[in-house]
């Protein structure tokens, strides 16, 4: 049967299934408070300019990120495509990227397949950085005809295939001052940026301060329905406002979307440390009952997602999420109750946890309980 999220239902047999939904943060609902601000915001057409909500949003977030100015977009994937397309206005210009990128992996090519431009790839490490040498090693030489002129370098904030790391501030600092001997901008595909800066106990703009350019979402973390907004000088969001239009993502009363967006910088932001306090809970448990199931680094977890790593022979990811959906007979006796835990296998051998707005601390409780008992179970399989 389809689930609802985060939620108790009833099955076939009249028993009580609580289901909790870790795939993503995207899959939070707007709460109350937020739904009132959508009702109540005062709309205009913001593509002539006029909507004051989506007006004072962009404003917000450009201070917010010490930046000079900020654009509200449909969609994150429209907002790294818009900057790839303002900062290499020549096609055929090359972009370092990280082999684990969401740029690379998640957005359809749209870097190559629309803007032109050649990803060329350098090795994420599993913090999510890259190897600084590598980086000057492969940026191109300007004087050999031959070669593409390496135009820009991006990175990723937090890190989301790489476990959902905070970019150390050394690192973004040394990959800045690269780019810029180098006659290369940086860009920051900081769609869970607010969760990399709680993470990391800085200020967002203290991050930010070595990016020419900036991606964040309100759809994850933030737990808003719809959006994203980009940022960076004044010349560049005002070209990347023609190229938001050129793309289809101008909207007209859309100030009922940026009031969800506002609500969501007043309200759930202040507390995106419990995701991060219930992430590293759910890895401390599963390490110690998952041991010879999958691997869980001990590096801890920086932010609100969780990858086990699965090391026994002949498991898959694919098959722990489809466990953790099932509740047997005996588990039911064991625990004491029935447990559904919605899971995202995002490769062959890693499952993703994500935690977000719409828990809570009884859920994650539960949800420990849950993954705990598949991964002993797992365990004690021959």
């Amino acid at each position: 049967m389809a689930y609802s999220s985060s939620s108790a239902v009833p099955v076939a047999n009249g028993d009580q299934v609580t289901v909790i939904d870790f795939r993503s943060d995207t899959i939070t609902r707007p709460s109350a408070g937020m739904r009132q601000a959508i009702a109540e915001a005062v709309v205009g057409d913001d593509v002539y300019g006029e909507d004051p909500t989506v007006n004072e949003l962009q404003r917000r977030c450009a201070e917010m990120f010490g930046m000079e100015a900020a654009l509200f977009v449909p969609t994150g994937t429209m907002g790294n495509l818009i900057s790839i397309l303002v900062h290499c206005r020549e096609r055929g210009l090359e972009a370092i990227v990280g082999h684990k990128a969401h740029i690379l992996l998640n957005e359809q090519a749209g870097i190559a397949q629309f803007a032109g431009v050649i990803p060329r790839t350098i090795q994420n490490l599993p913090d999510g950085t890259f190897d600084l040498n590598e980086l000057r090693r492969l940026i191109r030489p300007t004087h050999d005809v031959h070669q593409p002129n390496t135009r820009m370098i991006c990175l990723e904030n937090s890190h989301n295939f790489c476990g959902g790391k905070a970019l150390p501030l050394d690192f973004v600092k040394q990959v800045y001052q690269i780019a810029h001997e180098n006659n290369c901008v940086v860009h920051t595909d900081g769609a869970r940026i607010l969760n990399a800066a709680e993470a990391l106990g800085v200020h967002v703009s203290e991050i930010l301060k070595y990016s020419d350019s900036v991606n964040m979402c309100f759809s994850k973390g933030l737990a808003a329905p719809v959006g994203s907004i980009i940022a960076g000088t004044r010349e560049f969001i005002d070209k990347a406002l023609r190229m938001r239009k050129g793309l289809g993502g101008g909207m007209r009363q859309v100030g009922i979307l940026a009031a969800a967006a506002l609500y969501s910088l007043e309200h759930v932001r202040p507390r995106l440390y419990e995701d991060h306090l219930w992430a590293a809970a759910i890895a401390k448990a599963a390490r110690k009952a998952g041991q010879g199931v999958v691997h869980i680094s001990e590096e801890g977890v920086d932010t609100n997602m969780v990858m086990f790593e699965v090391v026994k022979p002949g498991l898959t990811a694919h098959l722990l999420a489809d466990r953790l959906l099932q509740v047997t007979e005996k588990e039911k006796e064991d625990l004491g109750e029935s447990i559904v835990v919605k899971s995202c296998a995002i490769s062959p051998m890693v499952t993703r946890v994500v935690t977000h707005n719409d828990l809570n601390t009884d859920m994650v409780a539960m949800a420990i309980k849950k993954i705990s008992y598949v991964l002993e179970e797992f365990g004690k399989e021959e």
